[in-house]
């Protein structure tokens, strides 16, 4: 049976190094990490993520704000709030939750929080810089993948990795940040043909599609790394985008879900908000 990389018990370990630099910093600037999270509307889904958020960053020693707003909030007021924090030296992380209520263009709020404060690391800059090599503010999921596949000990570098699922919080990051390691990486997506004969040449398998059983057993060569990113709800249970329990066996590594990539984005975003308070400070 394959090693599980657990999430939670990664996070807690990280979470710890955090809380320590975050000691250290107040020492040193008389100051800790600020993290202001607006959220719109009442998403039940988005508030838990917001209250695990704010958990997370006291547990840090950070200071947490959040900004809640009602859904009919209008856009133009919620990039007033977006330039107010910006221009607040007391604030080094501002966060927008996600997805934002339809008459609000998303774009437009990305677009207005100071790249310097993008702990979501989705500014078209921090984007444009990570693309190019540069410093800049990685997406928190895909930054959560990355530590979980160095935590294995493995060896990135040279392996084929596929990734199922294009998006631009995940899949398109997570690419750029695998071929930083010195990964040859293939996107695939619901549109991908022959999905099963080039997920098996795959040592890596990052499946961020967010349907049930999209990765079989009969998919996956023996010894492969499988790193699930997928929630989805199948008979009230939570599962991920791959069948866990039969590949387990074939895989040297998997993710579960739950407990799996989830914790690890917190513990990245708390790993941003640092970087963003350090690139602000020094």
């Amino acid at each position: 049976m394959g090693e599980i990389i657990s999430g939670k018990k990664l996070s807690k370990e990280i979470r710890e190094q955090v809380r320590l630099e975050v000691e250290a910093l107040k020492v040193t600037y008389n100051a800790v990490p600020h993290l202001a999270v607006v959220l719109v509307g009442s998403d039940p889904a988005s508030e838990s993520y917001v209250k695990a958020k704010e958990r997370a960053c006291i547990k840090a020693g950070m200071k947490s704000t959040i900004i809640l707003k009602d859904e009919s909030l209008e856009e133009a007021e919620l990039l007033s709030i977006i330039d107010k924090l910006n221009k607040d030296e007391g604030v080094h992380g501002v966060l927008v939750q996600l997805p934002l209520p339809k008459h609000i263009d998303e774009n437009k709020v990305i677009d207005a929080i100071d790249f310097k404060k993008d702990v979501d690391g989705f500014h078209p800059l921090n984007i444009a810089y990570m693309h190019m090599g540069r410093e800049a503010i990685y997406p928190a999921t895909p930054s959560g993948i990355i530590t979980m596949l160095k935590s294995t000990g493995i060896e990135l570098k040279g392996k084929d990795a596929i990734i199922i699922g294009r998006s631009n919080i995940v899949g398109k990051p997570a690419a750029m940040l695998l071929m930083k390691e010195h990964c040859t990486v293939q996107i695939a997506h619901s549109r991908t043909l022959n999905l099963k004969e080039k997920c098996l040449q795959a040592d890596i398998i990052v499946a961020a599609v967010g349907r049930a059983n999209t990765v079989t057993e009969d998919m996956v060569k023996e010894g492969a790394v499988i790193i699930d990113v997928g929630v989805n709800r199948v008979d009230g249970k939570l599962v991920g985008d791959v069948d866990f329990d039969a590949i387990k066996e074939k895989a040297s590594f998997i993710t579960p879900v739950p407990g799996g990539v989830g914790p690890m984005t917190i513990t990245s975003l708390l790993q941003n908000t640092v970087k963003t308070f350090k690139g602000l400070v020094e």
